[in-house]
């Protein structure tokens, strides 16, 4: 079995707790399906928020989903000038037999313009 990493992202419309928790909960559980995994092939989640987001942790999210034997970090992005508002990237480590080139990367919503290179 492989270590890979796959990434996403998603624009939330609006800083509130329960709006992160289902945008979350949402890119979660596409990049889960689309890779055909389970929590359990999840090595370790990166998330990331806009300086703009702040009513709650986004691995609260995973917690919610009953991600709880994984470790969660979240940081902040940079504060770039002209960057997309209200976005939270994730960075999971997976266990995976699929190659490097059939990881499903997965960027909901408007997030999807971020990279268009490798959105699916």
């Amino acid at each position: 079995m492989a270590v890979r990493a796959v990434r996403g992202a998603v624009q939330l419309d609006r800083d509130e707790p329960e709006h992160m928790h289902e945008q979350v909960s949402a890119l979660l559980t596409a990049i889960l399906e689309r890779n055909a995994l389970d929590p359990d092939d999840l090595i370790s989640v990166w998330f990331t928020a806009t300086p703009d987001l702040h009513s709650d942790f986004p691995a609260a999210a995973a917690r919610k989903l009953g991600i709880t034997d994984v470790p969660l970090i979240c940081a902040q992005e940079l504060d770039v000038q002209g960057a997309m508002p209200r976005v939270v990237r994730i960075l999971a480590h997976i266990e995976t037999p699929l190659s490097k080139s059939d990881v499903a990367h997965v960027y909901l919503g408007a997030a999807g313009s971020l990279r268009k290179d490798i959105a699916q």
